[in-house]
């Protein structure tokens, strides 16, 4: 069995059944890519003590911060990429599935002020998060399985309160109301997605949408505030 046919199967032992390298990466490049992934699976033993939970194997990159990893379980196969911070401090954790990947230079903000922590993160099976994603968790945030976010995408689970204009906003307090994203749903690049908000499964969020309210099933929305573009049935 050559080299790339040896990592296939050990990619699908792990649980991304049906995926396969592409043919024209070279030997030399392929053992290049198995020493960086090593060395993270090196760091990611030494993150699993730490854990709430931790299942399978952890491909841990460089200069990552996680603090409160005992609010944090993991599932079969996760990937973190370089500079990732995650703050896990909030009422009910951080739960995330199997197959996750988490893009570098992304942030995950439980909790920004110690007088009123966030509820908790709940992630699905095979969720990718490109690279500087911002996921803000004060409300509670649920994702779906297969889910995918382009770049810089970000999620905001709180919202201040205005209403009396001689207050300054920073004394009138929150709400809280959440965020879901069911299966199935395409975040493309730059999209917000705002507290409150539902993403029904299957639909798609274009490039650079503000998302304000909640989006149907199998629709496609953009624009700034995010209107439906088309049904995908």
């Amino acid at each position: 069995m050559n080299l790339q046919k040896y990592i296939n199967k050990i990619i699908q032992h792990l649980g991304r059944v049906g995926y396969s390298i592409d043919n024209s990466i070279k030997s030399k490049d392929l053992v290049k890519i198995l020493i960086n992934r090593l060395l993270q699976v090196i760091r990611g033993l030494k993150l699993k003590i730490f854990l709430k939970n931790g299942n399978g194997l952890i491909f841990l990159g460089k200069k990552v911060d996680l603090q409160f990893p005992n609010k944090v379980s993991l599932g079969r196969t996760t990937i973190i990429d370089n500079n990732v911070f995650i703050n896990a401090l909030s009422k009910h954790g951080i739960k995330i599935g199997d197959n996750f990947s988490l893009g570098r230079n992304s942030i995950i903000e439980c909790s920004g002020v110690i007088r009123n922590i966030g509820e908790g993160l709940r992630i699905g099976n095979n969720v990718g998060i490109a690279q500087n994603c911002f996921i803000q968790v004060r409300g509670f945030v649920e994702i779906g399985n297969n889910v995918i976010f382009g770049p810089n995408v970000s999620i905001f689970s709180e919202n201040h309160n205005f209403e009396n204009p001689d207050l300054p906003v920073n004394v009138q307090g929150e709400t809280r109301k959440g965020v879901k994203i069911e299966d199935g749903v395409w975040i493309g690049t730059r999209a917000v997605i705002l507290d409150g908000v539902t993403v029904g499964k299957n639909s798609i969020i274009a490039a650079g949408s503000i998302v304000t309210k909640d989006v149907p099933e199998y629709s496609i929305v953009g624009g700034v505030p995010a209107k439906v573009l088309k049904m995908r049935k």
